[in-house]
């Protein structure tokens, strides 16, 4: 064996401006050597020709640069989301359509666990699909009066609860934490919204959600998930990381097996900045090749589709309320500066245009006292940024990565509901992004929306909701560029587009592997392009031997 393999394909993508396309790409080593003509390869010495895929495509491994690995933990739980689901064993879950619907799942699932005090947990239910009123604890009190019901919302910042949660909770007419929602008598309905309040109800049922994700078989479901969408590094991008998910995420990855690399984001408020700077400094010494830590992540506000966003006047286009501040403003600029001056990267989820506003203004204040050309500060989702607020990220150099999933999902209900026509054109400002020089990605929030970046490609080419209103034709980008975001662009948010991202010498080997060329597909069929599988510093790994549960 010459420890050189060269692959040959029948095309390659390689997002290298100098030479786009390669028929064939040398590895040694899990690095790349170079990628062109076979002809062009062999200075590098004796090889091995592997013809695996010369009818297939490859393209830099995708990455997805807004994840989360409880993509792998949720699965463990009911499934009652409004559209049809692939789980990480390949195997597609049914939509349920009406609140009836969702009760009557339950109630079939609750009859299956006979004489169990478990608490029943399901996730992905949204109640913006529906019409009439919203889910109660009346509802879920249909499941059960006995064992807790816990029905988590797409957006994962809200949750509905029985009765007996509740009581669990102490979560009376009297209880004082922002977020609990109230009926017209008074006492609290069921629906519980933000951080505060999600965590005293899940607590007090001993559930919790870090803990899950951290799991080993959690996180071995988030690589499957990854690997039958093609992507090859995924950030976690919000844990507190205690010390078992570190050991466990250490475990994993360390496993030549494990096919993912993870970059987990520290989340910022889960303690005292200073705590969390000294967490960071033993977190990011123990960085391997497939665990890249290092990255810092705040939550400013809430979610659009739940109303929990932060919007700029005229707010909410049904007139709902203004959303949830997740970090009190004022503290927004002291947090950031903590975690910049100590040389971590941070990027700060913000949702509505009230939040990017504050946190742009944040930003420009910690650069001003301490400057860093190379910051690379990310706001993340940043979907009501507008006009003005690319112009003042391209001259602050700070990224973005947008949430083009939302176009598809969510765009109907933004059009009628939360946005109003004029504002809800301009979400997720792909083109606007382009056109001022922001560094850009577009990403899924699995598990909010499924983990699969052929299909948010496809979202933010064409920009079509699911009633197939195009949303914002002059945001649309073209493949190519989409292609770029989930890739490279993507990498440079995440400060390893020295390592990733492109296929190109020097380069760790890691491609996505594709039944068929995404450039012919066209902007129509690119969320249709198969996927063969990955490979991994030059290990493959078909979606085919993916097992099933």
């Amino acid at each position: 064996m010459s420890g050189i393999t060269v692959f040959r394909a029948k095309k390659i993508l390689t997002m290298n401006p100098r030479a786009p396309v390669a028929s064939h790409v040398a590895v040694r080593d899990g690095i790349i050597l170079g990628a062109g003509a076979l002809e062009d390869l062999s200075g590098w010495g004796a090889y091995d020709l592997d013809e695996g895929f010369a009818d297939k495509v490859l393209m830099p491994g995708m990455i997805e640069g807004h994840s989360h690995s409880m993509e792998g933990s949720v699965w463990q739980d009911h499934y009652v989301g409004y559209y049809a689901r692939r789980g990480p064993d390949g195997v597609e879950r049914p939509a349920l359509r009406s609140i009836e619907e969702v009760v009557a799942y339950l109630q079939r699932a609750e009859a299956e666990m006979g004489d169990s005090e478990a608490a029943i947990i399901a996730w992905g239910f949204d109640p913006i699909y529906f019409t009439g009123p919203r889910m109660t604890a009346a509802d879920l009190d249909k499941v059960s009066t006995s064992r807790p019901v816990v029905v988590v919302h797409a957006s994962f910042h809200i949750i509905n609860v029985n009765s007996v949660v509740l009581s669990r909770a102490n979560i009376d007419a009297d209880t004082d934490v922002m977020g609990i929602m109230k009926g017209g008598d008074g006492a609290p309905n069921g629906e519980l919204q933000g951080m505060p309040a999600r965590f005293l109800a899940l607590g007090a049922i001993g559930r919790d959600h870090f803990e899950e994700m951290g799991k080993k078989e959690s996180l071995w479901r988030f690589a499957r998930s990854a690997q039958l969408a093609g992507v090859t590094t995924a950030t976690d991008l919000a844990n507190a990381l205690p010390e078992k998910t570190l050991a466990n995420l250490k475990e994993v990855t360390g496993d030549p097996g494990y096919p993912l690399r993870i970059v987990p984001a520290f989340l910022g408020l889960s303690c005292p900045a200073a705590e969390g700077v000294a967490k960071m400094r033993d977190l990011s010494a123990q960085s391997t090749d497939k665990l890249r830590l290092g990255l810092v992540k705040l939550v400013a506000d809430g979610s659009i589709q739940g109303f929990t966003a932060r919007l700029k006047e005229p707010g909410y286009f049904n007139g709902s309320p203004n959303g949830l501040w997740y970090i009190d403003p004022g503290q927004i600029a002291g947090t950031l500066s903590a975690y910049h001056e100590a040389g971590f990267q941070v990027h700060i989820h913000t949702n509505g245009d009230q939040a990017t506003e504050t946190v742009l203004d944040a930003i420009e204040e910690v650069l001003t006292r301490t400057p860093n050309p190379d910051a690379r500060f990310t706001l993340q989702h940043c979907q009501m940024a507008h006009e003005a607020h690319f112009a003042r990220m391209a001259r602050l150099g700070v990224c973005a990565n947008l949430f083009a999933n939302h176009l598809y999902y969510w765009g109907d209900q933004h059009y009628e509901q939360t946005m109003g026509p004029e504002r809800a054109e301009r979400m997720n400002a792909a083109n606007t992004a382009a056109r001022h020089g922001v560094p850009y990605a577009i990403h899924s929030d699995a598990p909010i929306t499924p983990l699969a970046p052929l299909f948010t490609a496809w979202c933010a080419v064409n920009r079509k909701t699911v009633s197939g209103r195009v949303l914002g034709a002059a945001e649309r980008i073209s493949v190519e560029d989409a292609l770029r975001a989930v890739t490279l662009g993507a990498a440079y948010t995440l400060k390893l587009d020295s390592e990733l991202g492109s296929i190109e010498t020097g380069k760790r080997a890691d491609f996505t592997v594709l039944g068929e060329d995404p450039l012919a597909a066209g902007a129509e069929g690119l969320k249709d392009v198969p996927v063969w599988g990955t490979v991994l510093g030059g290990r493959a790994f078909p979606c085919a031997d993916i097992p099933k549960e």
